[in-house]
């Protein structure tokens, strides 16, 4: 009986470091998705870029979310080096799907979108935010 206790505590805990990586990073991209909205207002008449273009875009302020996240929270919610690695691969996915549902939940509210507000786009911003945490958290 306490080998399943301690299996379901540690399953727990990689739960709880994962979800914090994950809140850490959907934190990251709300406040680049209301900063993207925020110009987007400024600048009506402002074209969309093309995809190459926006993709590195969402690359390098994925990687600036990562570094300003390093100065407030130096080291990785997660211990487990392997569990570190699945960071890599499951939160980008996660982050990615909560930007695809604020995309549908503006559109459904006639708001306007932004580019981030789409599935691949916040992959792309989460996935190089998770590079860089993964990189020179301690």
């Amino acid at each position: 009986m306490e080998l399943i206790t301690e299996i379901i505590v540690q399953i727990s805990i990689w739960m709880i470091q994962f979800f914090g990586e994950l809140i850490l990073q959907a934190i990251g991209e709300l406040i680049f998705e209301l900063i993207g909205h925020s110009i987007k207002k400024t600048f009506p008449r402002f074209q969309p870029i093309r995809p190459l273009l926006t993709t590195i875009i969402y690359l390098i302020l994925g990687a600036v979310a990562g570094v300003i996240s390093l100065w407030f929270l130096p080291t990785l919610f997660i211990s487990e080096h392997w569990l570190r690695i699945v960071n890599l691969i499951l939160t980008p996915i996660a982050s990615g799907i909560l930007m695809s549902l604020i995309g549908n939940w503006r559109r459904s509210h006639n708001q306007e979108l932004i580019q981030l507000n789409s599935f691949s786009y916040g992959v792309c911003f989460a996935l190089s935010m998770a590079i860089v945490r993964f990189i020179w958290a301690n």
